[in-house]
């Protein structure tokens, strides 16, 4: 007897669960909107690139007046230490804005400004997404508002190049030509 007790308490139990399912499917909402976004466009089309002459592009001037922010000196070292600190905490936020960022190269070109060197068009981009964050926060910490930002694409000097062995190989003959005949007789596999 004591066994149709607990059958029929695992009874009661279940037969709750389903009512509360049957209840949850007949509950449906119906909308006249779609659920998805409104079509955002992406940075790039290829309509707009080709119809480029049909776009009329305006530029606001916006001024702002310097006369009563602070004017601290900041030095070179100050700028690049903020910038390593910003980039080891991009690596660990978005790897995706660090790998595209890592390259730029920022350095003091006056008292008051900074030039920013960045590689490509697509980085600077991605760059745009942090740099006021980043510009607004080492302003702050070293009391200069006045800061003027300056960007040069620099392509020469940014380049990532892939050292091989025979390029290592090439610069070592440079230094020592006798490493050539040393090639020539030894045939080494520098592949």
């Amino acid at each position: 007897m004591p066994e149709k007790t607990q059958e029929k308490k695992s009874v009661q139990v279940e037969q709750p669960a389903v009512v509360s399912q049957t209840a949850q499917e007949t509950s449906v909402t119906k909308t006249t909107k779609p659920l998805s976004r409104p079509g955002i466009s992406s940075g790039f089309s290829i309509n707009s690139f080709l119809n480029k002459e049909d776009k009329v592009e305006t530029t606001e001037n916006v001024v702002v007046r310097t006369e009563n922010l602070p004017q601290n000196h900041f030095t070179d070292t100050d700028l690049q230490m903020e910038w390593r600190i910003m980039l080891k905490q991009l690596q660990k936020k978005d790897s995706f804005v660090f790998n595209a960022v890592k390259t730029f190269k920022l350095e003091k070109a006056e008292e008051n400004k900074i030039k920013v060197l960045f590689p490509s068009d697509s980085a600077k981009v991605e760059f745009d997404k942090i740099s006021g964050e980043f510009f607004n926060h080492f302003k702050r910490k070293i009391q200069n508002h006045i800061i003027e930002i300056e960007y040069v694409r620099d392509v020469e000097n940014l380049k990532i190049e892939v050292v091989t062995k025979r390029k290592m190989f090439e610069k070592f003959i440079e230094k020592n030509p006798l490493l050539k005949d040393l090639d020539d007789l030894m045939k080494f596999d520098l592949t």
